[in-house]
């Protein structure tokens, strides 16, 4: 099948992004791709909670949401919107992933599960749980090319999550990401490549790049790399910096060939201390 992932450098304009990401979700289709993905928060980048309160809408009243379903059926695509920012009835947002069918409904959505509340650097630090409410429910949702295990982010360091999601029979798991570039640096591709050889999946993850321009608050940068890691650990596409789409196509057969040669899903044995 193939693939299409959207590089973004999102700003804290939803209409802004919503336009770039419509426009590349649009290429992507003319140029092939079945499965179009997007990274975490497509719709606002913000460390502002002022900036978030002024913007942000519930999931029915998302005007992002909406056209980008809209564009999805236009296209006649499978489209994992990465995740978008989004108010509720509480105080906090939810970060929240969407897979959307190729008729414009919504196929699945997933609460980012795991907080990013982490001092990177005496300077770099993030507080997400402080804006963002938890998830608390793993999500896999069943297409016609294989089974997609939903996650976001900061989720990619909690093996668990994924080795779950593979035993319950995902294919392909998602990790839409706007990682941060210390971080970024040291373990991102060691990390995506870690959870696809540990489940046999293909792991794609699309992501924020380079520095968000803010109204209101600091700015923040992003790491970029988008990329796209075979069953057997193989990285088949490094997006690099730039923003932008890349289309790949991939073989799921690779995912019953991997877990063939290492079946380690059905290796589990119980161990105490």
């Amino acid at each position: 099948m193939r693939i299409g992932l959207v590089q973004m450098t999102s700003s804290d304009d939803p209409a802004a992004n919503l336009v770039t990401a419509r426009d590349a979700v649009r290429e992507a289709a003319g140029q092939g791709a079945e499965f179009v993905l997007t990274p975490e928060v497509a719709n606002c980048v913000s460390a502002s909670r002022t900036r978030q309160r002024e913007v942000l809408r519930r999931e029915g009243d998302d005007p992002t949401l909406a056209a980008l379903r809209d564009e999805a059926s236009r296209a006649g695509v499978w489209l994992l919107i990465g995740s978008l920012a989004l108010a509720t009835e509480e105080e906090r947002f939810a970060n929240r992933s969407f897979l959307i069918a190729p008729d414009g409904e919504i196929a699945a959505r997933y609460d980012k599960i795991h907080m990013f509340d982490v001092d990177v650097s005496e300077t770099e630090t993030y507080r997400e749980s402080s804006g963002f409410r938890p998830g608390e429910r793993a999500v896999m949702a069943t297409t016609p090319f294989g089974c997609v295990g939903l996650t976001v982010c900061y989720d990619v360091r909690f093996a668990y999550l994924y080795r779950a999601l593979a035993k319950a029979g995902a294919d392909i798991l998602t990790v839409p990401a706007a990682f941060s570039p210390v971080t970024g640096a040291a373990h991102w591709e060691p990390l995506l490549r870690a959870r696809a050889i540990e489940t046999g999946c293909f792991v794609l993850a699309p992501a924020q790049t380079g520095r968000h321009q803010a109204g209101q608050g600091r700015a923040r940068e992003t790491y970029g790399h988008g990329m796209v890691v075979a069953p057997w650990g193989e990285v088949l596409l490094d997006q690099g910096t730039e923003p932008g789409i890349a289309v790949l196509d991939i073989d799921l057969s690779q995912v019953e060939a991997a877990r063939k040669r290492v079946p380690s899903l059905s290796h589990d044995r119980d161990f105490s201390f």
